[in-house]
């Protein structure tokens, strides 16, 4: 079998109303509106060929995103194509765009009233690059049975069988919306650890959503993070891990070494402090911090994640 291309992503300008809010006027006439706006004005792309992490706080837009991927949810407004790089199209109701996309929702798509050997036949019928072999070992490996059915599956073993479907899906668009939910520490491990060697095997673009940034960071070529609505940013790890870094030592010394830089975060302990400032340190400010034993360190995607998405603002 031909291995399909990896499928890139776009969007432009998209926005995503749910719901209809109703009002009266003084007159008695009735207003409607849209009760509430998922994406607003969201544009990002997504590289071909890449594992992208797709990072936001609750109800920031991030499975309205991902559901715009696979088709799901079509937008209120703005353009959403998927495609292999020179072929992107719009995928709704696009069955070659559909057929070659993998969504995995926490919420699980599963035949809940039939056994999950069901649920996989179901799958293989419906994604022409489907690797049987593998789903039978990865089932084996996060034992789960199939004889069951997925409404009597806990929900560790629910979260390992969508794991699975998304990776034997061998889908060129891969898309695992908070697939870890549910698993214990070791079963979200070895799952990472299964990804990473299949992604090997078998290269596509995988975008994956979670709230454990610090687990899985290290997987993550690309970062997209959504930030009420917006696309905050979207770049290499490499860059975001570029975008702040840490002073700690003497508050006066630290003060006075991260002056004019904008502060992310701070916190005190007696007469030392820490914080986290924006962008990279340079010569002067190392040299300086060298002098006056202050300790220059680097911040974890995780925390930046947390500091460039607080809803109170960061001080400047």
């Amino acid at each position: 079998m031909t291995t399909p291309a990896p499928f890139g992503a776009r969007l432009d300008d998209v926005v995503v109303h749910f719901g209809k809010r109703r009002t009266f006027n003084a007159d008695g006439t009735m207003l409607t509106a849209d009760a509430s706006t998922a994406l607003d004005g969201a544009s990002v792309t997504f590289r071909p060929g890449v594992i992208t992490g797709v990072l936001g706080r609750n109800g920031a837009g991030k499975t309205t995103m991902l559901s715009l991927l696979a088709a799901f949810t079509r937008p209120t407004s703005g353009t959403v194509v998927v495609g292999p790089e020179g072929h992107e199209e719009d995928p709704w109701e696009n069955p070659w765009i559909t057929s070659s996309t993998q969504l995995v929702r926490e919420s699980g798509d599963m035949l809940n009233d039939e056994k999950v050997s069901s649920t996989l036949k179901y799958y293989a019928d419906l994604r022409p690059g489907w690797d049987a072999t593998t789903a039978e070992r990865l089932l084996d490996v996060f034992e789960v049975d199939v004889r069951k059915k997925p409404a009597a599956l806990s929900r560790g073993k629910r979260s390992a069988l969508g794991a699975t479907i998304g990776l034997a899906s061998r889908a060129p668009l891969t898309i695992l919306d908070e697939v870890y939910l549910g698993m214990d520490a070791p079963t979200r491990y070895a799952f990472y650890d299964e990804l990473l060697a299949d992604y090997a095997e078998h290269p596509r673009t995988i975008l994956l959503s979670s709230h454990l940034v610090e687990e899985v960071e290290r997987i993550f070529e690309d970062v997209v993070v959504i930030d009420r609505g917006r696309v905050l940013l979207a770049e290499s790890a490499e860059e975001m891990q570029a975008r702040g870094f840490s002073l700690t030592g003497p508050a006066a010394a630290v003060d006075r070494i991260a002056n004019g830089r904008r502060v992310l975060h701070r916190q005190q302990l007696g007469g030392t402090v820490q914080v986290t400032l924006e962008g990279a340190p340079d010569d002067d400010e190392r040299a300086a911090a060298r002098d006056a034993g202050v300790e220059v360190g680097a911040v974890p995607v995780q925390d930046l994640f947390v500091r460039l998405t607080d809803p109170k603002g960061a001080s400047r």
